[in-house]
Protein backbone atom coordinates (compact mmCIF):
# COMPACT_ATOMS: atom_id res chain seq x y z
CA UNK A 1 0.00 0.00 0.00
CA UNK A 2 1.49 3.32 -1.05
CA UNK A 3 1.55 6.07 1.56
CA UNK A 4 1.98 9.57 0.17
CA UNK A 5 4.22 12.04 1.91
CA UNK A 6 2.41 15.01 3.39
CA UNK A 7 3.92 18.48 3.37
CA UNK A 8 6.10 18.45 6.50
CA UNK A 9 5.15 21.94 7.71
CA UNK A 10 1.43 21.68 7.03
CA UNK A 11 -1.04 20.36 9.61
CA UNK A 12 -2.83 17.27 8.41
CA UNK A 13 -6.41 18.09 7.45
CA UNK A 14 -9.24 16.32 9.22
CA UNK A 15 -12.95 16.10 8.48
CA UNK A 16 -15.97 14.33 9.92
CA UNK A 17 -18.19 12.39 7.56
CA UNK A 18 -21.48 10.66 8.24
CA UNK A 19 -19.58 7.43 8.95
CA UNK A 20 -16.81 8.89 11.09
CA UNK A 21 -13.73 11.09 11.31
CA UNK A 22 -10.94 11.09 8.72
CA UNK A 23 -7.39 12.38 8.69
CA UNK A 24 -5.84 13.07 5.31
CA UNK A 25 -2.70 14.87 4.18
CA UNK A 26 -1.72 18.00 2.34
CA UNK A 27 0.14 17.87 -0.97
CA UNK A 28 1.17 20.91 -3.03
CA UNK A 29 -1.33 23.09 -1.20
CA UNK A 30 -4.27 20.70 -1.65
CA UNK A 31 -5.98 18.65 1.06
CA UNK A 32 -6.01 14.99 0.01
CA UNK A 33 -8.04 12.09 1.40
CA UNK A 34 -7.62 8.61 -0.06
CA UNK A 35 -9.25 5.24 0.42
CA UNK A 36 -12.50 6.43 2.00
CA UNK A 37 -15.03 3.58 1.93
CA UNK A 38 -18.41 4.53 0.49
CA UNK A 39 -19.94 1.06 0.77
CA UNK A 40 -19.40 -2.17 2.63
CA UNK A 41 -16.92 -4.60 1.06
CA UNK A 42 -18.85 -6.63 -1.57
CA UNK A 43 -17.59 -9.99 -0.34
CA UNK A 44 -19.01 -12.90 1.64
CA UNK A 45 -22.79 -12.59 1.84
CA UNK A 46 -22.58 -9.31 -0.11
CA UNK A 47 -20.76 -10.85 -3.08
CA UNK A 48 -22.57 -9.86 -6.30
CA UNK A 49 -25.07 -7.80 -4.30
CA UNK A 50 -25.97 -4.16 -4.81
CA UNK A 51 -23.67 -1.94 -2.72
CA UNK A 52 -24.64 -1.47 0.93
CA UNK A 53 -23.94 1.78 2.82
CA UNK A 54 -20.72 1.67 4.78
CA UNK A 55 -20.96 1.20 8.53
CA UNK A 56 -19.49 3.85 10.80
CA UNK A 57 -16.22 3.59 12.67
CA UNK A 58 -14.89 4.86 15.98
CA UNK A 59 -11.92 7.15 16.34
CA UNK A 60 -10.08 8.76 13.43
CA UNK A 61 -9.54 6.76 10.25
CA UNK A 62 -6.29 7.34 8.37
CA UNK A 63 -6.99 8.43 4.78
CA UNK A 64 -3.53 8.91 3.30
CA UNK A 65 -3.41 5.79 1.09
CA UNK A 66 -5.50 4.42 -1.73
CA UNK A 67 -7.77 1.52 -0.88
CA UNK A 68 -7.40 -1.87 -2.55
CA UNK A 69 -8.70 -1.97 -6.12
CA UNK A 70 -11.45 -4.32 -7.26
CA UNK A 71 -10.38 -7.59 -8.92
CA UNK A 72 -8.88 -6.85 -12.31
CA UNK A 73 -8.60 -8.42 -15.71
CA UNK A 74 -5.06 -9.15 -16.81
CA UNK A 75 -4.78 -6.44 -19.48
CA UNK A 76 -1.61 -4.33 -19.21
CA UNK A 77 -0.63 -6.16 -16.01
CA UNK A 78 -3.53 -4.68 -14.06
CA UNK A 79 -4.16 -7.93 -12.18
CA UNK A 80 -0.59 -7.96 -10.87
CA UNK A 81 -0.83 -4.29 -9.96
CA UNK A 82 -4.02 -4.97 -8.00
CA UNK A 83 -2.28 -7.68 -5.97
CA UNK A 84 0.16 -5.08 -4.65
CA UNK A 85 -2.64 -3.67 -2.48
CA UNK A 86 -4.54 -6.64 -1.05
CA UNK A 87 -7.82 -6.32 0.78
CA UNK A 88 -11.54 -6.34 0.15
CA UNK A 89 -12.45 -2.67 0.75
CA UNK A 90 -12.76 -2.30 -3.01
CA UNK A 91 -15.42 0.40 -2.94
CA UNK A 92 -13.68 3.60 -1.93
CA UNK A 93 -13.32 7.20 -3.02
CA UNK A 94 -10.37 9.59 -3.08
CA UNK A 95 -10.66 13.33 -2.83
CA UNK A 96 -8.61 16.46 -3.52
CA UNK A 97 -9.84 19.80 -2.18
CA UNK A 98 -8.15 23.20 -2.37
CA UNK A 99 -10.30 24.44 0.54
CA UNK A 100 -11.70 21.72 2.84
CA UNK A 101 -13.94 24.06 4.80
CA UNK A 102 -17.64 23.20 5.12
CA UNK A 103 -18.74 26.59 3.79
CA UNK A 104 -16.42 26.80 0.78
CA UNK A 105 -19.09 25.73 -1.71
CA UNK A 106 -16.69 24.60 -4.43
CA UNK A 107 -17.79 22.82 -7.62
CA UNK A 108 -17.28 19.06 -7.49
CA UNK A 109 -15.95 16.84 -10.28
CA UNK A 110 -16.41 13.07 -9.88
CA UNK A 111 -14.19 10.98 -12.17
CA UNK A 112 -15.15 7.54 -13.53
CA UNK A 113 -12.18 5.80 -15.13
CA UNK A 114 -12.34 3.55 -18.16
CA UNK A 115 -10.95 0.09 -18.85
CA UNK A 116 -13.46 -1.66 -21.11
CA UNK A 117 -15.56 -2.52 -18.03
CA UNK A 118 -12.93 -5.20 -17.40
CA UNK A 119 -10.12 -3.40 -15.56
CA UNK A 120 -9.45 -0.01 -14.03
CA UNK A 121 -8.61 1.46 -10.64
CA UNK A 122 -8.59 4.95 -9.21
CA UNK A 123 -5.07 4.61 -7.79
CA UNK A 124 -3.33 4.97 -11.16
CA UNK A 125 -1.00 8.01 -11.10
CA UNK A 126 -2.61 9.53 -14.20
CA UNK A 127 -5.83 9.99 -12.18
CA UNK A 128 -4.23 12.03 -9.40
CA UNK A 129 -6.62 14.97 -8.99
CA UNK A 130 -4.23 17.41 -7.31
CA UNK A 131 -3.39 19.64 -10.26
CA UNK A 132 -6.96 19.76 -11.57
CA UNK A 133 -8.26 20.69 -8.09
CA UNK A 134 -5.58 23.29 -7.39
CA UNK A 135 -5.62 25.05 -10.77
CA UNK A 136 -9.36 24.80 -11.30
CA UNK A 137 -10.66 25.58 -7.83
CA UNK A 138 -12.74 22.40 -7.74
CA UNK A 139 -13.06 19.38 -5.48
CA UNK A 140 -12.01 16.28 -7.44
CA UNK A 141 -13.32 12.85 -6.47
CA UNK A 142 -12.19 9.54 -7.97
CA UNK A 143 -13.67 6.15 -7.17
CA UNK A 144 -13.39 2.40 -7.55
CA UNK A 145 -16.25 0.36 -8.95
CA UNK A 146 -16.53 -3.35 -9.65
CA UNK A 147 -15.46 -4.43 -13.12
CA UNK A 148 -15.46 -7.68 -15.09
CA UNK A 149 -17.65 -10.50 -13.84
CA UNK A 150 -17.82 -8.94 -10.36
CA UNK A 151 -19.39 -5.76 -11.70
CA UNK A 152 -20.94 -6.54 -15.08
CA UNK A 153 -21.35 -10.30 -15.36
CA UNK A 154 -25.02 -11.20 -15.88
CA UNK A 155 -25.37 -13.67 -13.00
CA UNK A 156 -28.53 -15.47 -11.89
CA UNK A 157 -29.64 -14.23 -8.49
CA UNK A 158 -27.68 -10.96 -8.71
CA UNK A 159 -28.77 -7.48 -9.82
CA UNK A 160 -27.55 -6.41 -13.23
CA UNK A 161 -25.03 -3.61 -13.68
CA UNK A 162 -23.49 -3.81 -10.22
CA UNK A 163 -20.61 -1.64 -11.40
CA UNK A 164 -23.07 1.11 -12.30
CA UNK A 165 -24.81 0.69 -8.96
CA UNK A 166 -21.42 1.17 -7.29
CA UNK A 167 -21.07 4.47 -9.15
CA UNK A 168 -24.52 5.56 -7.97
CA UNK A 169 -23.56 4.66 -4.38
CA UNK A 170 -20.39 6.77 -4.69
CA UNK A 171 -22.45 9.71 -5.97
CA UNK A 172 -24.83 9.28 -3.04
CA UNK A 173 -21.81 9.41 -0.73
CA UNK A 174 -20.75 12.65 -2.44
CA UNK A 175 -24.24 14.10 -1.99
CA UNK A 176 -24.24 13.26 1.72
CA UNK A 177 -20.65 14.15 2.63
CA UNK A 178 -19.04 16.55 0.18
CA UNK A 179 -19.85 19.71 2.19
CA UNK A 180 -17.37 18.56 4.83
CA UNK A 181 -14.61 18.74 2.20
CA UNK A 182 -15.55 22.17 0.86
CA UNK A 183 -17.75 20.93 -1.99
CA UNK A 184 -21.22 21.98 -3.05
CA UNK A 185 -23.56 18.97 -3.44
CA UNK A 186 -25.72 21.05 -5.78
CA UNK A 187 -22.81 21.58 -8.22
CA UNK A 188 -21.64 18.04 -8.99
CA UNK A 189 -20.26 17.09 -12.40
CA UNK A 190 -19.56 13.50 -13.40
CA UNK A 191 -16.80 13.03 -15.97
CA UNK A 192 -15.31 9.91 -17.47
CA UNK A 193 -13.47 8.48 -20.45
CA UNK A 194 -14.00 5.38 -22.61
CA UNK A 195 -15.92 2.87 -20.47
CA UNK A 196 -16.06 5.65 -17.91
CA UNK A 197 -17.79 7.84 -20.49
CA UNK A 198 -20.10 4.94 -21.32
CA UNK A 199 -20.85 4.83 -17.61
CA UNK A 200 -21.61 8.57 -17.62
CA UNK A 201 -23.99 7.98 -20.53
CA UNK A 202 -25.64 5.15 -18.60
CA UNK A 203 -25.99 7.29 -15.47
CA UNK A 204 -27.81 9.90 -17.55
CA UNK A 205 -30.33 7.19 -18.44
CA UNK A 206 -30.68 5.61 -14.98
CA UNK A 207 -33.61 6.65 -12.80
CA UNK A 208 -31.57 5.74 -9.69
CA UNK A 209 -28.95 8.37 -10.60
CA UNK A 210 -31.44 11.21 -11.13
CA UNK A 211 -30.62 14.29 -9.09
CA UNK A 212 -27.14 13.14 -8.07
CA UNK A 213 -25.30 15.39 -10.58
CA UNK A 214 -26.15 18.49 -12.58
CA UNK A 215 -23.53 18.30 -15.34
CA UNK A 216 -21.83 15.51 -17.24
CA UNK A 217 -18.67 15.18 -19.32
CA UNK A 218 -18.32 12.12 -21.56
CA UNK A 219 -14.93 11.67 -23.23
CA UNK A 220 -14.89 9.03 -26.01
CA UNK A 221 -18.12 7.23 -25.13
CA UNK A 222 -17.73 3.46 -25.49
CA UNK A 223 -20.86 2.61 -27.44
CA UNK A 224 -21.33 -1.03 -26.43
CA UNK A 225 -24.42 -1.88 -24.40
CA UNK A 226 -25.56 -5.50 -24.15
CA UNK A 227 -28.93 -7.14 -24.32
CA UNK A 228 -29.66 -9.46 -21.35
CA UNK A 229 -29.44 -12.47 -23.66
CA UNK A 230 -25.96 -11.57 -24.91
CA UNK A 231 -24.71 -10.76 -21.41
CA UNK A 232 -26.12 -14.05 -20.07
CA UNK A 233 -24.46 -16.05 -22.85
CA UNK A 234 -21.06 -14.53 -22.12
CA UNK A 235 -21.46 -15.03 -18.35
CA UNK A 236 -22.38 -18.67 -18.93
CA UNK A 237 -19.20 -19.19 -20.95
CA UNK A 238 -17.13 -17.57 -18.18
CA UNK A 239 -18.70 -19.79 -15.52
CA UNK A 240 -18.17 -22.85 -17.73
CA UNK A 241 -14.42 -22.14 -17.62
CA UNK A 242 -14.71 -23.10 -13.94
CA UNK A 243 -17.17 -25.93 -14.48
CA UNK A 244 -19.92 -23.90 -12.84
CA UNK A 245 -23.24 -22.24 -13.62
CA UNK A 246 -23.52 -18.43 -13.92
CA UNK A 247 -25.35 -18.17 -10.59
CA UNK A 248 -24.60 -16.55 -7.25
CA UNK A 249 -24.89 -19.94 -5.55
CA UNK A 250 -22.06 -21.31 -7.72
CA UNK A 251 -19.77 -18.31 -8.12
CA UNK A 252 -19.87 -16.66 -4.68
CA UNK A 253 -17.29 -19.06 -3.29
CA UNK A 254 -14.87 -18.65 -6.21
CA UNK A 255 -11.79 -16.58 -5.40
CA UNK A 256 -12.01 -13.20 -7.17
CA UNK A 257 -8.70 -13.75 -8.97
CA UNK A 258 -9.96 -17.05 -10.44
CA UNK A 259 -13.14 -15.36 -11.59
CA UNK A 260 -11.18 -12.59 -13.29
CA UNK A 261 -8.95 -15.18 -14.96
CA UNK A 262 -12.04 -16.98 -16.30
CA UNK A 263 -13.25 -13.71 -17.80
CA UNK A 264 -9.84 -13.14 -19.39
CA UNK A 265 -9.87 -16.66 -20.86
CA UNK A 266 -13.24 -16.11 -22.52
CA UNK A 267 -12.26 -12.64 -23.70
CA UNK A 268 -9.16 -14.05 -25.39
CA UNK A 269 -11.22 -16.63 -27.33
CA UNK A 270 -14.37 -14.69 -28.11
CA UNK A 271 -14.02 -15.21 -31.86
CA UNK A 272 -15.10 -18.84 -31.42
CA UNK A 273 -18.56 -17.52 -30.43
CA UNK A 274 -18.70 -14.88 -33.16
CA UNK A 275 -21.77 -16.45 -34.81
CA UNK A 276 -23.72 -15.93 -31.57
CA UNK A 277 -22.09 -12.90 -29.97
CA UNK A 278 -21.57 -10.82 -33.10
CA UNK A 279 -19.66 -7.57 -32.92
CA UNK A 280 -18.82 -7.95 -29.22
CA UNK A 281 -16.95 -11.16 -30.08
CA UNK A 282 -15.20 -9.70 -33.12
CA UNK A 283 -13.94 -6.83 -30.97
CA UNK A 284 -13.26 -9.06 -27.89
CA UNK A 285 -15.51 -7.08 -25.54
CA UNK A 286 -16.84 -9.51 -22.89
CA UNK A 287 -18.46 -6.96 -20.55
CA UNK A 288 -20.63 -3.88 -20.97
CA UNK A 289 -23.66 -2.36 -19.23
CA UNK A 290 -26.80 -4.42 -19.74
CA UNK A 291 -30.04 -2.84 -20.90
CA UNK A 292 -32.05 -4.88 -18.41
CA UNK A 293 -35.23 -2.79 -18.40
CA UNK A 294 -34.88 -1.93 -14.71
CA UNK A 295 -31.57 -0.51 -13.55
CA UNK A 296 -30.86 0.60 -17.12
CA UNK A 297 -34.31 0.77 -18.75
CA UNK A 298 -33.17 1.68 -22.29
CA UNK A 299 -29.96 2.68 -24.05
CA UNK A 300 -28.60 6.15 -23.27
CA UNK A 301 -29.42 7.37 -26.78
CA UNK A 302 -33.04 6.32 -26.40
CA UNK A 303 -33.27 7.82 -22.93
CA UNK A 304 -31.77 11.20 -23.84
CA UNK A 305 -33.80 11.52 -27.03
CA UNK A 306 -36.86 10.90 -24.88
CA UNK A 307 -35.94 13.78 -22.58
CA UNK A 308 -34.31 11.93 -19.68
CA UNK A 309 -32.29 14.31 -17.53
CA UNK A 310 -32.69 17.15 -20.01
CA UNK A 311 -31.68 19.65 -17.30
CA UNK A 312 -28.22 18.05 -17.04
CA UNK A 313 -25.82 19.99 -19.27
CA UNK A 314 -23.59 17.70 -21.35
CA UNK A 315 -20.04 18.13 -22.63
CA UNK A 316 -19.15 15.26 -24.96
CA UNK A 317 -16.50 14.52 -27.55
CA UNK A 318 -13.87 12.19 -28.88
CA UNK A 319 -10.36 12.07 -30.28
CA UNK A 320 -9.79 12.16 -34.02
CA UNK A 321 -7.82 8.91 -34.25
CA UNK A 322 -9.56 6.77 -31.62
CA UNK A 323 -8.55 3.42 -33.12
CA UNK A 324 -4.87 4.20 -33.72
CA UNK A 325 -3.67 3.08 -30.28
CA UNK A 326 -5.42 -0.29 -30.61
CA UNK A 327 -4.05 -0.77 -34.11
CA UNK A 328 -0.57 -0.18 -32.71
CA UNK A 329 -1.14 -2.59 -29.81
CA UNK A 330 -2.25 -5.24 -32.33
CA UNK A 331 0.90 -4.67 -34.42
CA UNK A 332 -1.12 -3.57 -37.45
CA UNK A 333 0.11 -0.02 -38.04
CA UNK A 334 0.66 0.18 -41.78
CA UNK A 335 -0.08 -3.55 -42.10
CA UNK A 336 -3.84 -3.65 -42.74
CA UNK A 337 -4.59 -5.67 -45.86
CA UNK A 338 -7.51 -4.91 -48.19
CA UNK A 339 -9.12 -8.14 -47.00
CA UNK A 340 -8.88 -7.14 -43.33
CA UNK A 341 -10.28 -3.68 -44.08
CA UNK A 342 -13.16 -5.17 -46.09
CA UNK A 343 -13.97 -7.53 -43.23
CA UNK A 344 -13.98 -4.65 -40.70
CA UNK A 345 -16.29 -2.60 -42.93
CA UNK A 346 -18.64 -5.54 -43.32
CA UNK A 347 -18.71 -6.33 -39.59
CA UNK A 348 -18.78 -2.86 -38.07
CA UNK A 349 -20.25 -0.55 -40.71
CA UNK A 350 -23.87 0.53 -40.22
CA UNK A 351 -26.38 -1.65 -42.02
CA UNK A 352 -25.89 -4.08 -44.89
CA UNK A 353 -24.39 -1.41 -47.14
CA UNK A 354 -21.88 0.00 -44.64
CA UNK A 355 -18.90 -0.89 -46.80
CA UNK A 356 -20.42 0.88 -49.80
CA UNK A 357 -21.12 3.96 -47.68
CA UNK A 358 -17.51 4.16 -46.52
CA UNK A 359 -16.25 3.73 -50.07
CA UNK A 360 -18.46 6.61 -51.15
CA UNK A 361 -17.67 8.81 -48.18
CA UNK A 362 -13.91 8.25 -48.32
CA UNK A 363 -13.13 7.54 -52.00
CA UNK A 364 -9.36 8.06 -51.65
CA UNK A 365 -8.90 6.11 -48.40
CA UNK A 366 -6.69 3.03 -48.38
CA UNK A 367 -7.13 -0.11 -46.27
CA UNK A 368 -5.37 1.30 -43.17
CA UNK A 369 -7.52 4.42 -43.08
CA UNK A 370 -10.78 2.60 -43.75
CA UNK A 371 -10.00 0.01 -41.06
CA UNK A 372 -9.31 2.72 -38.48
CA UNK A 373 -12.26 4.87 -39.52
CA UNK A 374 -14.90 2.18 -39.14
CA UNK A 375 -13.52 0.94 -35.81
CA UNK A 376 -13.22 4.51 -34.47
CA UNK A 377 -16.71 5.39 -35.61
CA UNK A 378 -18.45 2.26 -34.35
CA UNK A 379 -16.88 2.10 -30.91
CA UNK A 380 -16.27 5.74 -29.90
CA UNK A 381 -16.74 8.60 -32.33
CA UNK A 382 -20.32 8.13 -33.48
CA UNK A 383 -21.62 6.97 -30.06
CA UNK A 384 -20.22 10.24 -28.67
CA UNK A 385 -21.71 12.41 -31.41
CA UNK A 386 -25.05 10.63 -31.25
CA UNK A 387 -25.19 11.22 -27.49
CA UNK A 388 -25.02 14.96 -28.16
CA UNK A 389 -27.63 14.72 -30.90
CA UNK A 390 -29.92 12.69 -28.64
CA UNK A 391 -29.52 15.28 -25.88
CA UNK A 392 -30.48 18.07 -28.32
CA UNK A 393 -33.41 16.04 -29.69
CA UNK A 394 -34.67 15.56 -26.14
CA UNK A 395 -34.70 19.28 -25.43
CA UNK A 396 -31.38 19.54 -23.58
CA UNK A 397 -28.05 21.26 -24.20
CA UNK A 398 -24.78 19.73 -25.32
CA UNK A 399 -21.32 21.03 -26.12
CA UNK A 400 -19.17 18.91 -28.46
CA UNK A 401 -15.40 18.76 -28.95
CA UNK A 402 -12.81 16.79 -30.89
CA UNK A 403 -9.18 16.37 -29.84
CA UNK A 404 -7.01 16.67 -32.97
CA UNK A 405 -3.60 17.34 -31.39
CA UNK A 406 -1.33 14.38 -32.26
CA UNK A 407 0.45 12.56 -29.47
CA UNK A 408 4.21 13.11 -29.79
CA UNK A 409 5.03 9.66 -28.35
CA UNK A 410 6.20 6.85 -30.65
CA UNK A 411 7.41 9.39 -33.17
CA UNK A 412 3.92 10.77 -33.67
CA UNK A 413 2.60 7.49 -35.06
CA UNK A 414 -0.35 7.39 -32.64
CA UNK A 415 -2.00 10.60 -33.80
CA UNK A 416 -4.82 11.95 -31.64
CA UNK A 417 -5.44 8.49 -30.22
CA UNK A 418 -7.79 7.03 -27.65
CA UNK A 419 -6.83 8.01 -24.11
CA UNK A 420 -4.76 11.06 -25.05
CA UNK A 421 -7.35 13.34 -23.50
CA UNK A 422 -6.94 11.87 -20.00
CA UNK A 423 -3.47 13.27 -19.16
CA UNK A 424 -4.39 16.55 -20.82
CA UNK A 425 -7.53 16.97 -18.69
CA UNK A 426 -5.85 15.97 -15.42
CA UNK A 427 -2.58 17.77 -16.19
CA UNK A 428 -0.56 14.67 -15.30
CA UNK A 429 1.69 14.66 -18.36
CA UNK A 430 4.78 13.02 -16.92
CA UNK A 431 3.56 10.05 -14.88
CA UNK A 432 2.05 6.64 -15.49
CA UNK A 433 0.98 5.49 -18.93
CA UNK A 434 0.64 9.04 -20.37
CA UNK A 435 4.42 9.20 -20.70
CA UNK A 436 4.07 6.78 -23.63
CA UNK A 437 1.77 9.26 -25.35
CA UNK A 438 3.16 12.63 -24.30
CA UNK A 439 6.86 11.77 -24.16
CA UNK A 440 9.25 11.76 -21.21
CA UNK A 441 9.47 15.57 -21.10
CA UNK A 442 6.17 17.35 -21.86
CA UNK A 443 6.54 20.07 -24.45
CA UNK A 444 5.34 23.67 -23.91
CA UNK A 445 2.67 22.90 -26.52
CA UNK A 446 1.39 19.96 -24.46
CA UNK A 447 1.37 22.04 -21.28
CA UNK A 448 -0.54 24.86 -23.01
CA UNK A 449 -3.16 22.49 -24.45
CA UNK A 450 -3.55 20.77 -21.08
CA UNK A 451 -4.07 24.14 -19.38
CA UNK A 452 -6.73 25.04 -21.95
CA UNK A 453 -8.64 21.79 -21.50
CA UNK A 454 -8.44 21.93 -17.70
CA UNK A 455 -9.75 25.49 -17.76
CA UNK A 456 -12.66 24.53 -20.03
CA UNK A 457 -13.58 21.42 -18.02
CA UNK A 458 -13.52 23.24 -14.69
CA UNK A 459 -15.42 26.24 -16.08
CA UNK A 460 -18.09 23.85 -17.33
CA UNK A 461 -18.23 22.23 -13.89
CA UNK A 462 -18.53 25.63 -12.21
CA UNK A 463 -20.97 27.38 -14.55
CA UNK A 464 -22.28 24.86 -17.09
CA UNK A 465 -20.73 26.83 -19.95
CA UNK A 466 -17.92 25.16 -21.86
CA UNK A 467 -16.81 28.40 -23.56
CA UNK A 468 -18.09 27.73 -27.06
CA UNK A 469 -21.59 27.58 -28.60
CA UNK A 470 -23.88 24.70 -27.78
CA UNK A 471 -24.21 22.04 -30.45
CA UNK A 472 -27.21 22.17 -32.76
CA UNK A 473 -28.21 20.28 -35.89
CA UNK A 474 -27.90 23.38 -38.06
CA UNK A 475 -24.39 24.78 -37.62
CA UNK A 476 -23.01 21.76 -35.69
CA UNK A 477 -20.31 23.88 -34.05
CA UNK A 478 -17.67 22.06 -32.02
CA UNK A 479 -14.42 22.90 -30.27
CA UNK A 480 -11.29 21.46 -31.87
CA UNK A 481 -8.40 20.95 -29.47
CA UNK A 482 -5.38 21.11 -31.73
CA UNK A 483 -2.17 23.10 -31.72
CA UNK A 484 -4.42 26.16 -31.77
CA UNK A 485 -7.90 25.42 -30.37
CA UNK A 486 -10.66 26.64 -32.63
CA UNK A 487 -14.44 26.47 -33.05
CA UNK A 488 -15.69 25.10 -36.36
CA UNK A 489 -18.32 22.88 -37.92
CA UNK A 490 -18.05 19.23 -36.89
CA UNK A 491 -15.10 17.98 -38.98
CA UNK A 492 -16.08 14.32 -39.35
CA UNK A 493 -19.02 15.08 -41.64
CA UNK A 494 -18.49 12.08 -43.91
CA UNK A 495 -18.70 9.71 -40.96
CA UNK A 496 -21.68 11.57 -39.52
CA UNK A 497 -23.62 11.12 -42.76
CA UNK A 498 -22.74 7.42 -42.93
CA UNK A 499 -24.04 6.83 -39.39
CA UNK A 500 -26.85 9.37 -39.18
CA UNK A 501 -29.65 6.76 -39.26
CA UNK A 502 -27.98 4.30 -36.88
CA UNK A 503 -29.69 3.92 -33.49
CA UNK A 504 -26.93 2.14 -31.48
CA UNK A 505 -29.26 -0.50 -30.06
CA UNK A 506 -28.26 -2.96 -27.35
CA UNK A 507 -26.07 -5.62 -28.94
CA UNK A 508 -28.08 -8.85 -29.43
CA UNK A 509 -27.20 -12.47 -28.79
CA UNK A 510 -27.35 -13.34 -32.47
CA UNK A 511 -26.83 -11.38 -35.67
CA UNK A 512 -23.96 -9.32 -36.97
Amino acid sequence: MTVFASEPSAPRPGVRTAAGALRGCREAGVAVFRGIPFAEPPVGSLRFAAPRPVRGWDGVREAASYGPPPPQGGHFGMDALARETPGDDWLSVNLWSPDPAPGAGLPVMVWIQGGAYTFGMSALPEYDGGRLARDGGVVVVTLNYRVGLEGFGHIDGAPANRGLLDQVAALEWVRDNIRAFGGDPDRVTVFGQSAGAGSVAALLAMPRAAGLFGRAVAQSVQGTFFSPELAAGIAAACAAELGLRPAVADLSAVAPARLSAAGDAVGARMSRWADHWGRAAHRSIPFSPVVDGDILPVTPWQALAGGAGRDVALLVGHTRDEQRLFTAIDGLLGQVTPERAASALRLFGPGPDGARRYAGGFPSAGPDELYELVHSDWLFRMPSLHLAEARVAGGGRAHVYELTWPAPGMGGALGACHGLDVPLVFGNLDRGQPAMLIGEVPSPEAEALSARMRADWTAFAAHGDAGWPAYDTGRRLVRLYGTRPAVTAYPEEASRLIWQEHAFPALPLTGR
